[in-house]
């Protein structure tokens, strides 16, 4: 059993939350003595915060979780999605007063801090929710440092913000490698003595590149379990350099940012997509868009969540799915590139998948590789294997 942590002692801290807009949240402190600028947005998962915090799509950006009570499970090493916090900040309502699983090796507030974080408690996420919602995703600014609410109003409004900015060169992998069993273990998890479903692990193998542009590691776990050997390389590796890899198929990862700067990714997956079968997530869906010569364009305060419906235009089934993400396709642009929407967002009507009409070509603006969840679109994975099979 994991040591409980109590919360409650840990030295008051003030800290401050900071709009463009002029909105000032003050609560309590938690995690790193820091002052960040990022964009605040805000997450509707009701389990998950330690994939999120972890999760490198999340770069540069301030994070409000929907859900009042956060941190009552702790962080465990095993389901962390990169090699460490890739949020700007983070903000709850509720920091639980322990920390108790099984699983849990240190508290929230303790592993933010590892990694220079801070966080803030004790504020009204739903005020800034819904502020969010109407506004739009805005510069922030979260310190919980001895700052003054016009000095980090100030702050705030100074940032950069992230369009047109590449966030990708700052979590892409720094070299090309392998993904391999020490990585991570692709079965998936289930409590010692339960059923699991059948292993796919013994069949025939094909070699798959990935590019980077951020991606989690539960991609590369599922991408192994369903017959892939993977080839991690970093985004910016040209098209040539990748053909020598000798891949039997191309995977474009999730990531963060705008991907309109990403013109070295645009150029690469334009000459991929021309040889191998080829499957997107997220930003893998955004570079995919731009490859075909489309366009795509910010949302106002974008999908993040485990609970976005999504239907298949194909199939006409619906299925939830988790996402994050702050861009999207424009629809008219793909239709006369050579491509097809196969799946809309039913909240806004926005894109969610595209398929190429003549190529080996497909992708998903939503993660099928979820964890905790929900686990809807897993079988994509199963769709790219049957696909690089057929033209193997």
């Amino acid at each position: 059993m994991a040591e409980i942590v109590n919360y409650n002692s840990l030295e008051w801290r003030s800290g401050v939350l900071a709009l463009e807009d002029g909105s000032v949240f003050r609560g309590r402190a938690f995690g790193a003595t820091a002052t960040v600028l990022g964009e605040a947005v805000f997450n509707t998962a009701m389990t998950g915060y330690q994939e999120v915090i972890t999760d490198p799509s999340y770069t540069g950006q301030i994070i409000t979780m929907t859900t009042p009570q956060i941190g009552n499970y702790g962080i465990n090493p095993e389901d962390v999605e990169s090699d460490g916090v890739k949020v700007a900040g983070f903000v709850v309502r509720d920091l639980s007063p322990i920390a108790s699983n099984w699983r849990s090796r240190i508290s929230l507030p303790d592993y933010l801090s590892q990694y220079g974080v801070p966080g803030l408690t004790g504020v009204d996420t739903r005020a800034i929710t819904k502020k969010l919602r109407v506004t739009g995703a805005m510069n922030a600014c979260l310190s919980t440092e001895d700052i003054s609410d016009e000095e980090a109003v100030a702050k705030a409004r100074a940032w950069e913000g992230i369009v047109g900015i590449d966030y990708v060169k700052l979590v892409s992998a720094k070299s090309i490698y392998k993904w391999d069993a020490s990585m991570g273990d692709p079965t998936p998890f289930t409590v010692p003595g339960t059923l699991l479903e059948p292993s796919v692990l013994e069949r025939k193998r094909y070699h798959v590149v990935a590019l980077d542009f951020g991606a989690k590691y539960n991609i590369f776990r599922k991408l192994s379990y369903h017959g892939f050997d993977v080839t991690v390389v970093p985004a910016d590796t040209p098209a040539e350099a990748i053909k020598e890899l000798k891949p039997q198929g191309i995977f474009l990862s999730n990531g963060p940012g705008d991907p309109d700067p990403l013109i070295y990714a645009h150029k690469t997956a334009a000459e991929l997509i021309q040889h191998y079968p080829t499957f997107g997530i997220c930003m893998g869906n955004h570079i995919l868009t731009h490859a075909l010569g489309a366009k795509t364009f910010k949302l106002k305060f974008g999908h993040r969540g485990a609970n976005q419906p999504v239907k298949n235009l194909i199939t006409g089934k619906v299925s939830i799915t988790s996402q994050n993400h702050g861009f999207a396709a424009t629809p008219e642009d793909l239709a006369n590139r050579g491509a097809e929407v196969t799946e809309i967002n039913l909240n806004d009507g926005t894109v969610e998948g595209l398929r190429h009409k003549d190529l080996p070509v497909f992708s998903v603006q939503y993660h099928p590789e979820a964890s905790p969840g929900p686990h809807d679109s897993d079988p994509l994975f199963e769709e790219f294997y049957q696909l690089v099979d057929k033209h193997a």
